[in-house]
């Protein structure tokens, strides 16, 4: 038995037509993955910030197990492991170099 798990993450603010987005996906694993004798797929949805009451309008008549949540990615990420990150500088230098070979 086995069990799905689909996360989308937006670096916005939640906007409710992300559920229908993350149905469509859930949808497709269930489709495509699941086997008839595995667990439900779960859709978690990851946004800068939402809106509690458009968020529970949204899932409101979903019948897929669903959630969404806010992140804070920086702001929670302890100094000694953000300084162990690239840089958008570096990471953009990488890819321009991997570009020109």
């Amino acid at each position: 038995m086995t069990d799905y798990t689909t996360y989308e993450l937006k670096n916005t603010k939640f906007m409710p037509e992300y559920t229908g987005k993350l149905n469509f996906y859930l949808s497709a694993v269930d489709s495509i993955l699941k086997a008839a004798d595995d667990k439900p797929t779960i859709g978690i949805l990851l946004c800068r910030d939402k809106n509690n009451v458009e968020a529970e309008f949204a899932l409101r008549d979903i019948n897929k197990p669903m959630g969404i949540s806010e992140f804070k990615f920086t702001e929670m990420l302890p100094e000694n492991l953000r300084e162990s990150f690239p840089t958008i500088e570096e990471i953009e230098s990488e890819l321009k170099n991997i570009e020109n070979e």
